[in-house]
C-alpha cells in the first residue's frame, strides 16, 4: 500500500509530467546595416510571434559573430563570407536564404586628399576586424594596384570609423551604409565600393544546424519576417524610409538612395539560385572562398551542399508544414 507521502509525490510527478516548460523565441541577430532592414520593418511593424521570434539589433558583425560563437543567438543576417569564415571555425551554420547582394552599399570612404586610389600608398586605412571588412580592403588594393605593405592596415571596429577620420588616425575607411552617410555629411568621399566587385559581397540567413532541427517552426518564422518585411519595403518605399531612416543619420530621400545600391532576393528568388550550383550567385562565393583561401581565412574548401538547407524555403512557399 502506498503511503500518503507517496500517494502525494506520484501525483506531483503525474502533474509535473504535464506542464511544459516554456520555451524562449528564437533569437535572430543582425548588425545595423541597411539590407537587413526588412527584418527591423517585420519587427516594427509586428509581422510575426515575439512569443516565437526575437530579432535583435547589435552594433557591429564583429558583435553578431561573438554572439554566435557564444550561443546568444540562434541565427543570424550576416555576409556570406562571413558564414564561410565561422563554418570554417568549427561553427555548423547552414545558409537558409539569400537576402541581398551589395551593389554600392559596402564602401571605402575617405579623406579629401585622396583624389585617387594610388593616393591611398602609405596611408592609414581602418578596416574592422570581419571577413567582409578583409575581403572589401584586399580588393581596394588590387584596384589600386597596391600591395599589404604599401599601407598601414588598422583594426578598429566599424562604429569607430568616422571618430578616426575625424582625428586623422587614418586616410580611408572600409565602412558600410548607413554608417557612411555620416562619413559623407562631414566631408569625406567614396573612392570605392562594392559596384566595382558584383557579386562578392552577398547576405545571407545562417541558421544553427540544432535550431534547423530542434525549432523549425521558428526557421520558418524568420523566413515569413523576412518576406513580410521586404514585401512592406517594395509596396511603401517612401512610408518605410521614412520610419526605418530615424536614427540612421540619413533623411528619407537620401536612405532611399542607399536602397538603390541593393539587390533584394524574394524568397523565391533565394530559393532558385540557391538550388542552382552552377548559377551567378553561388559561382560569386565560390570566386570569395577562393580569394578568402589565398588570404589564409579558410583553411579548406568550402562544402557547399552541406552548406545550404533549403528545406525551411521550400516550406514557407509551399505553406508545407509537414
Amino acid at each position: 500500500m502506498i503511503g500518503r507521502r507517496g500517494a502525494l509525490l506520484s501525483l506531483a510527478g503525474l502533474l509535473g509530467g504535464c506542464l511544459e516548460v516554456p520555451v524562449p523565441p528564437a533569437r535572430l541577430g543582425f548588425n545595423a546595416w541597411v539590407g537587413f532592414d526588412p527584418l527591423v520593418l517585420a519587427r516594427d511593424r509586428r509581422l510575426f510571434d515575439n512569443g516565437q521570434l526575437q530579432v535583435v539589433e547589435l552594433a557591429t558583425g564583429a558583435e553578431t559573430q561573438r554572439h554566435l560563437r557564444n550561443n546568444l543567438l540562434d541565427a543570424a543576417a550576416m555576409t556570406l563570407d562571413e558564414v564561410l569564415r565561422m563554418r570554417d571555425g568549427g561553427l555548423d551554420l547552414k545558409v537558409v536564404a539569400l537576402l541581398d547582394a551589395s551593389r554600392g552599399g559596402d564602401v571605402v570612404m575617405a579623406a579629401p586628399t585622396i583624389r585617387g586610389l594610388a593616393d591611398l600608398r602609405g596611408k592609414a586605412i581602418a578596416v574592422e576586424d570581419s571577413s567582409v571588412g578583409t575581403l572589401m580592403f584586399h580588393r581596394l588594393l588590387e584596384a589600386a594596384g597596391l600591395r599589404l605593405d604599401d599601407v598601414r592596415q588598422v583594426n578598429l571596429e566599424a562604429t569607430l570609423h568616422l571618430q578616426a577620420l575625424r582625428a586623422g588616425q587614418v586616410a580611408a575607411a572600409v565602412s558600410y551604409q548607413p554608417l557612411a552617410g555620416p562619413m559623407a555629411a562631414a566631408g569625406f568621399r567614396s573612392v570605392f565600393d562594392s559596384r566595382q566587385i558584383p557579386g562578392q559581397v552577398l547576405d545571407v540567413l545562417a541558421v544553427r544546424h540544432d535550431v534547423l532541427l530542434a525549432r523549425p517552426a521558428a526557421v520558418d518564422a524568420m523566413l515569413q519576417a523576412w518576406q513580410g518585411g521586404l514585401a512592406l519595403l517594395q509596396l511603401d518605399p517612401a512610408g518605410a524610409a521614412e520610419s526605418l531612416s530615424v536614427g540612421t543619420d540619413l533623411d528619407p530621400a537620401q536612405y532611399r538612395a542607399v536602397m538603390g545600391g541593393l539587390q533584394f532576393f524574394a524568397p523565391d528568388e533565394s530559393l532558385a539560385a540557391l538550388s542552382d550550383p552552377t548559377g551567378p550567385v553561388l559561382q560569386g562565393g565560390r570566386e570569395v572562398a577562393r580569394l578568402m583561401r589565398g588570404l589564409g581565412l579558410l583553411r579548406s574548401e568550402p562544402d557547399w551542399a552541406r552548406m545550404i538547407d533549403t528545406g525551411p524555403a521550400r516550406r514557407v512557399l509551399t505553406g508545407d508544414r509537414g
